[in-house]
């Protein structure tokens, strides 16, 4: 079982990781506004301008529905 876990949680954090990736090459670097030099958007600034739901929440929520499916297809 906790090996289960832990290959869950790794595989979560790559999907954030490429996530975050093309969130940073879809708005691009940011210019300072104190330095005026360009710099990589923070996670946080990312998840201000993107407000979507993460997309773990959204395999776990198929996963949910998949398995109310099963579960009503038993029943019958």
């Amino acid at each position: 079982m906790c090996e289960t876990c832990s290959v869950i949680l790794r595989d979560e954090h790559r999907l954030r990781v490429s996530k975050n990736r093309a969130l940073r090459n879809i708005f691009g670097p940011n210019r300072d506004k104190v330095t005026g030099e360009w710099r990589r958007i923070y996670k946080e600034e990312l998840y201000d301008m993107f407000s979507s739901p993460t997309i773990i929440r959204v395999i776990k929520s198929g996963i949910v529905r998949m398995v109310e499916h099963v579960a009503r297809f038993g029943r019958g």
